[in-house]
């Protein structure tokens, strides 16, 4: 049996919640949090970083910037969620924690 902590989308959203400031705690739904992981999940499909055998490098993949403008953008055009800009960085920067803490256990 592997070491390797799988991925779980309840304790990213429990883990992300921990990583926001008090106030911003309770202000979005855990399906807001997922929203807005599923989004980064279709950045990293779109950028080829889900490829078993994808050549991504660390530093590639690690470009945030890109990742939280792509996420942003989605959200605003999707308009299914209102969100603080402030607030999805935050998210997603949190959700880019939670991998890494995953890959801790490897």
């Amino acid at each position: 049996m592997s070491d390797e902590l799988k991925y779980d989308e309840d304790d990213a959203v429990k883990f992300i919640r921990k990583l926001l400031p008090a106030d911003k705690q309770a202000e979005y739904t855990d399906e807001e949090i997922l929203y807005v992981i599923d989004i980064m999940y279709d950045w990293y499909e779109k950028n080829g970083y889900l490829e078993l055998s994808s050549d991504v490098t660390d530093d590639e993949e690690a470009d945030i910037s890109k990742l939280t403008a792509y996420v942003k953008k989605e959200i605003a055009k999707d308009g299914e969620v209102e969100m603080d800009n402030d607030d999805i960085e935050l998210i997603v920067k949190g959700e880019l924690e939670y991998e890494e803490s995953l890959e801790d256990f490897i």
